[in-house]
Parts: C-alpha cells; sequence; structure tokens
C-alpha cells in the first residue's frame, strides 16, 4: 500500500514478464468485522474475489512485518474467504517477497503458504524469489536491477505460466 511500496515494484516487474494482461489488485479493504460482514460485503471485496476469480493465475508478493505475512494481506484473505465459492480453488499462485531485511521475507512466504492452504489453490513451490536489501534492488524507475533476482523471477513467472495453461 506504501506508495514506494518495494513489494508492489516486484509485482509490478513480474507483471512485465508475464505474457498478457495483468491487473495490480487493491487491498484497501476495511478490517474484516462480522458485524459490518452481517450488513454485507463490501464492494472493493467483491471486486477483488472477482479478480481474483477470473485470473489464470495469481502473483502475490508480501512484504515481512515481524517475521509474517502482514496484517493488510492477511485482512484480504480474510474478507474473500466470506465470499460464497472460493475462487482461489486450484488457482496456480506464486508467491514474491522484498524485504530490507537479509533473509528477503522467507518467514512472510511460509506464513503466507500456511495461510493459503484452506483455500487450496495450486502453490508453486519455486523458485523462490526473496529479494533481500531490497532498498538497493531497483533502480528509479522500479526495475530490479540485481540479475540473479531477475533471472529467478523469470523462471517463477514462467513456471506460473506453464501451470495456468495446463490448468485451462
Amino acid at each position: 500500500m506504501r506508495a514506494n511500496s518495494f513489494n508492489t515494484k516486484l509485482v509490478l516487474v513480474g507483471g512485465t514478464i508475464w505474457p498478457g494482461p495483468h491487473l495490480l489488485a487493491n487491498l484497501r479493504l476495511p478490517l474484516y468485522d462480522g458485524d459490518l460482514e452481517s450488513e454485507g460485503i463490501p464492494e472493493a471485496v467483491i471486486t477483488l474475489a472477482a479478480a481474483i476469480d477470473a485470473a489464470d493465475a495469481v502473483l502475490i508478493a508480501t512484504p515481512e512485518y515481524n517475521k509474517s505475512l502482514s496484517g493488510v494481506l492477511k485482512n484480504a484473505l480474510d474478507w474473500v474467504s466470506r465470499i460464497k465459492g472460493n475462487p482461489w480453488k486450484g488457482k496456480p499462485v506464486a508467491i514474491v517477497s522484498a524485504t530490507g531485511g537479509r533473509t528477503g521475507g522467507e518467514r512472510a512466504q511460509d506464513a503466507l503458504r500456511l495461510a493459503m492452504n484452506p483455500f487450496q489453490p495450486r502453490l508453486l513451490t519455486g523458485p523462490e524469489v526473496l529479494v533481500a536489501a531490497a532498498s538497493g534492488q531497483f533502480d528509479d524507475d522500479g526495475k530490479l536491477t540485481e540479475d540473479r533476482y531477475l533471472a529467478k523471477l523469470n523462471d517463477l513467472i514462467g513456471a506460473l505460466h506453464a501451470a495456468a495453461s495446463s490448468s485451462a
């Protein structure tokens, strides 16, 4: 959500590799609240769930906060779980992360995989894209500058596309 988010930059770079149209999802959702849900699912949640359902595949970029995924991302998962049906079921999903630390978000990715399990997506296990020390990995235009990270991202997007093609 941050204007200069490393993870937004990373997913946008992934979008330039993806062979076809792509959409950056809006996670600016109200905090999940059963009382709010009883008034009706917010339109932004319905839009997000419809985008997931319509997508051939999903690339999720997660920051790491306190050794886990962000509350914003977990909130989005919680809201989408309240939609009738399951837009994630069988959907090819890949996870990437960019962090200021040295592990590149490994724990956040593990936590996200655990949080995604109930939805039964087709989670890709690799190649892992863990961009460490992210403040020095993107140029002023948001392009990923480190060749090894770019190569891994290309491989992951290729695997995601192959998974999406095999499920079509």
